[in-house]
């Protein structure tokens, strides 16, 4: 058989198709919502549907040999009925592959940083918490060893540009410039890896309405929009345009808003387990660079079991504890020309774009950092993101029953004390949890019911109960007969 049949005959056609209901009490609790891409309702009981469809590149065959070119897509439809009726798209893209290299245009959802990605509460800048972005992306999206290294370092990064919505912002028109780069030292085999890497993020561009912006910010409402504008905005450079008429003195500082994450982490093989600890360092504004917000960051271990599940009733897979910190911001004060006073960092917020690090009204980063939307309306001060010093202690569990019922856990503590600008003089408490399982079953030539419970109780969200539960039927296209049954994003 040709090499040519043989890989065509291994590319990856899925699908899945779910269908539930979501019911709460109040607002729907964080974590039935949170990291869900925004495809959760806010408020209310809801009936939904999710269709999705993916072709994944070709796998290599038995003798190693995989196609150098490769295509693939992407699509996932939600809709929600019921007190707010949406069709939403998570997923439409189609991707090259180039050798190492990929090229995708479209929404995706993607998660960017050094986390665990099964249990985390988000990755500081990226976390899944909002609709993906459209953009295009070229990239190396898995680790990837440079040539002579023979596998002992290791890369993966990307460089996008993306669109901002327009719908129902104070801000028009704004454009994404993100990129990342994160390093890998030591073989997949060893029983030791470090890792370390950035992201950087920047919301620029567009226009607002008259009287919108201060004219100290924006020259008549209008931004640094054109091309010329755009080497500024992906290295950072300051005050290159002194005597350009639409940059004003504001932006002698930095053309649109900055922000992401440096982050550090290792990972070891001990007997049965897999170790990972890591820790994401803020920016969004100087203050790391000088080090007086070092306070601030999201740190992380998880316990991975290695082995395959123990017979019996009970199987621990997975264990993740975090705590997120963001309460420094390099503190309370800001004077430009004194650089241990350049604080009130004011995390996701920005004096042009007033909208927030936001992508239609959800919290881009984590959702620990609260939209205006979200808090008890007493502490909804503005618009925005309302709730940006928080210190946050969470805990997620994974764990298999009988064998065969996917069980999982997320616990989160949080003391929020608002912004500086708007503080919370009461740190008001917030004690989110959820527990959800995936049951299979034989029905329809293999499915899985999937049911979630979850909690909030405490001072910054709305108190509330909420439940989801959901009949979920997924496999591959060249695989009719054997179906295999998947598990529900939430």
């Amino acid at each position: 058989m040709s090499h040519s049949l043989q890989a065509q005959r291994q590319r990856t056609n899925a699908y899945h198709l779910e269908a539930g209901g979501l019911v709460a009490s109040d607002q729907t609790p964080f974590w039935l919502r949170a990291n869900q891409y925004g495809t959760v309702p806010l408020n209310g009981s809801t009936a939904r549907l999710s269709v999705g469809l993916k072709s994944d590149y070709r796998v290599a065959d038995s003798t190693g040999y995989r196609p150098k070119i490769d295509w693939g897509y992407g699509l996932d439809v939600v809709a929600n009925a019921g007190a707010s009726n949406q069709v939403l798209l998570p997923e439409a893209y189609v991707k090259g592959r180039l050798g190492a290299f990929e090229f995708y245009a479209g929404r995706r959802r993607e998660l960017v940083g050094l986390v665990d990605t099964l249990l985390t509460t988000g990755a500081y800048a990226w976390s899944g918490n909002a609709l993906p972005i459209p953009k295009i992306q070229i990239g190396v999206p898995t680790f990837t060893s440079i040539p002579f290294t023979k596998g002992i370092i290791s890369f993966l990064g990307a460089y996008s540009h993306g669109w901002f919505e327009n719908t129902g912002r104070q801000i028009t028109g704004s454009f994404l410039h993100q990129k990342y780069l994160y390093g890998r030292l030591g073989k997949t085999t060893w029983p030791f890896r470090l890792y370390a890497g950035f992201n950087h993020q920047v919301i620029w561009a567009g226009r607002a309405a008259p009287g919108v912006l201060n004219p100290n910010v924006a020259a008549n409402g209008q931004l640094p929009s054109a091309l010329k504008y755009y080497p500024a905005v992906v290295i950072g450079t300051r005050g290159a345009f002194q005597n350009d008429n639409i940059v004003t003195s504001f932006e002698d500082n930095r053309i649109g808003n900055h922000l992401g994450s440096i982050d550090l982490a290792a990972d070891a093989d001990i007997g049965g387990w897999n170790i990972y600890v890591y820790r994401q360092f803020l920016y969004d504004d100087g203050s790391l660079f000088y080090g007086t917000n070092i306070a601030d960051g999201l740190n992380g271990l998880r316990f991975k079991n290695r082995n395959s599940p123990a017979a019996g009733t009970f199987s621990l897979r997975q264990i993740t504890f975090e705590y997120l910190f963001t309460g420094s911001q390099g503190g309370d004060e800001f004077v430009i020309d004194d650089d241990r006073r350049r604080g009130r960092d004011n995390y996701f917020n920005h004096s042009q774009f007033q909208d927030g690090w936001v992508y239609f009204r959800r919290t881009i980063g984590t959702p620990f950092l609260t939209a205006a939307d979200e808090a008890r309306p007493a502490l909804s001060t503005g618009t925005g993101i309302v709730n940006n010093r928080v210190s946050a202690y969470h805990l997620g569990l994974s764990a298999l029953l009988f064998g065969t019922i996917d069980v999982t856990t997320r616990l989160s503590y949080s003391i929020n004390a608002g912004t500086y600008p708007s503080p919370y003089l009461t740190l008001p408490t917030q004690f989110s949890g959820l527990l959800t399982a995936s049951v299979p079953l034989t029905i329809l030539g293999g499915t899985t019911l999937n049911g979630s419970l979850a909690l909030d109780s405490g001072g910054l969200l709305p108190n509330s109960v909420g439940a989801y539960i959901g009949l979920r039927k997924s496999g591959l296209f060249s695989r009719p007969a054997n179906s295999q049954a998947g598990r529900s994003s939430y």
